[in-house]
């Protein structure tokens, strides 16, 4: 597909219901796709769904808890069983390797794909990909242990070109690449005409941003501010305040604060205990501080 998507296959936290498995998340841009996190199940949810994989070539993963990463192994099998020769890299903390390479060797002997780890600092907002429309960066989030997010940015695109200007100063074709891209023009006689003139400011690029697992954490602010979606983790409603500080998580009012303080577009909750059988409480929670709020659920389909 074209443009940009994401499609919720799991957003419980790490007890699975009937209706919500564990962590993932497929992102969709331009013909590619990017898994964010293997909960345990994903790879049914991705069938579930009609999820290909064939352009799936890259996966991140938040942090080793298990329900963010048990799913691996099995995808990875399935994968290998489906004929797959195009390498899959997963980024990740450093210790995913060490766990996940004896699994490999022993249940993918004769796979026929490479699998590259790319390791980075939970701790350090940093490029993890990058190609010629789309940038992913890590977010560090605060957990009980290493942890991640990724924002997931559109790269900028070029000018909108004025076709009557252009017409009018009858500009070249080999030189309206370059106004697209910024550049002015300077006629035979030497006039400089600025490129104001033929062109229009470019579409805002789009912005995604993952935030879970991680307790209220403001520092986060600086890196998804303005961001088109936000999916921020609510596990526990803001009168079980005290358990979600001690398992490392986040209320549902204080990921709206969060959504609010960072003046993002919308919010999406998700990661909820297992004890809550009515998601709506933590959904009106969120909305009495930032409106536009939406809880996730498996299955659901956001275009930004």
């Amino acid at each position: 597909m074209n443009g940009m998507q994401v499609t919720i296959l799991g957003c419980n936290s790490a007890l699975p219901s009937i209706n919500s498995f564990q962590s993932a998340q497929m992102f969709h841009f331009h013909e590619k796709q990017f898994l964010i996190d293997c909960g345990e199940g994903t790879q049914i949810r991705l069938r579930q769904f009609t999820q290909k994989t064939s352009r799936l070539n890259h996966i991140f993963i938040s942090h080793l808890h298990g329900d963010h990463c048990f799913g691996l192994i099995g995808l990875i099998t399935t994968l290998g069983m489906l004929g797959r020769t195009a390498d899959l890299v997963i980024h990740s903390q450093s210790d995913l390797e060490k766990l996940l390479q004896p699994q490999i060797d022993y249940y993918c002997p004769n796979i026929n794909f490479n699998i590259r780890f790319e390791p980075f600092n939970t701790r350090i907002h940093s490029l993890l990909y990058e190609d010629r429309s789309l940038q992913v960066f890590s977010i560090p989030l605060k957990h009980r242990v290493p942890a991640s997010g990724f924002l997931f940015v559109e790269k900028e695109k070029d000018r909108h070109i004025i076709r009557e200007m252009i017409d009018f100063y009858q500009i070249p074709v080999k030189d309206i690449m370059s106004i697209k891209q910024g550049a002015d023009f300077m006629t035979p006689n030497g006039e400089i005409i600025p490129n104001a003139k033929f062109t229009t400011p470019p579409t805002p690029p789009k912005k995604y941003a993952f935030c879970s697992d991680t307790v209220f954490y403001e520092k986060i602010i600086q890196w998804i501010e303005g961001v088109d979606l936000l999916y921020h983790e609510a596990t526990f409603l803001h009168q079980d305040i005290v358990r979600a500080k001690e398992t490392g998580h986040s209320s549902a009012r204080q990921a709206a604060e969060i959504a609010k303080k960072a003046q993002v577009n919308r919010l999406l909750i998700g990661h909820f205990s297992a004890r809550y059988t009515d998601l709506q409480p933590l959904l009106h929670e969120a909305q009495s501080i930032f409106p536009n709020t939406e809880l996730a659920h498996d299955g659901m389909k956001i275009v930004l």
